[in-house]
């Protein structure tokens, strides 16, 4: 199981919100290139890239501090947020980024994921936000009817490269994942499922990984607070 370690991006600086509230953002860094090198000195073999601030505007904001982490490190790097376009998502990966996250998009547009994931193989994640197993879009502020499951499935023969399940109201509050419902979503389809939101502890890390079925985690608080040391973190999933 891959860890991700997070660095989620708002007017330019690290930050981490509490279940996705805009107005509950805690600064952890105004240099979001030197956290990534930091990152990729524990030995990360992922980063987790989340435009905030893009989420809610529909279109890429934090550009520059994006820019800035690709320069700063070799190591792939998958973002998210605001991302709803051919040509945006051709722009990102021309500059670098590995993989590139679409997730209102997937629910108003999932042509549009399709026609990436064909294009642009192994390098188009659909990114699945929900709050008690339903889904929500344009950074966490609208609610669907759509079951994160059945979202899911509608990708199964799509040729995304992963799934990124996010329980919004574990995101930030450092109370531990759901496991359960993250299990339930891996076990539902064939494509690579990473859980997010809530991994705060080793403890944590090993129950997703001990499923079986979870490809990976992504984890940023716990990080940046210090409740979960990043190189005994990723020695403890490879041992």
């Amino acid at each position: 199981m891959i860890l991700y370690p997070a660095i989620d991006l708002k007017d330019g600086q690290c930050v981490r919100l509490l279940r996705g509230e805009m107005a509950q953002a805690t600064v952890f860094s105004d240099d979001p290139a030197a956290q990534a090198r930091s990152f990729a000195a524990a030995g990360c073999e992922w980063l987790h890239l989340v435009d905030l601030n893009g989420a809610f505007a529909g279109q890429p904001v934090n550009a520059a501090a994006v820019e800035a982490i690709l320069a700063a490190t070799d190591v792939p790097a998958q973002l998210g947020g605001g991302i709803r376009d051919m040509a945006t998502i051709e722009t990102w990966l021309s500059k670098g980024l590995a993989r590139v996250i679409l997730g209102t998009v997937a629910v108003e547009d999932p042509a549009l994921v399709r026609a990436a994931a064909k294009a642009f193989p192994g390098q188009v994640a659909v990114g699945i936000d929900a709050r008690k197993g339903r889904v929500a879009t344009k950074g966490w502020a609208e609610e669907t009817d759509v079951q994160a499951t059945d979202l899911a499935r509608s990708f199964e023969d799509a040729g995304v490269a992963a799934i990124i399940y996010t329980d919004i109201d574990r995101d930030g509050a450092m109370g531990g994942p759901n496991v359960e419902a993250t299990a339930a979503l891996a076990r539902a389809v064939s494509i690579p499922v990473i859980a997010s939101g809530g991994v705060s502890s080793l403890a944590d890390l090993t129950a997703l990984r001990d499923t079986g079925v979870i490809a990976g985690a992504i984890s940023g608080r716990a990080l940046y607070d210090g409740a979960l040391d990043l190189q005994e973190a990723l020695a403890t999933l490879k041992a």
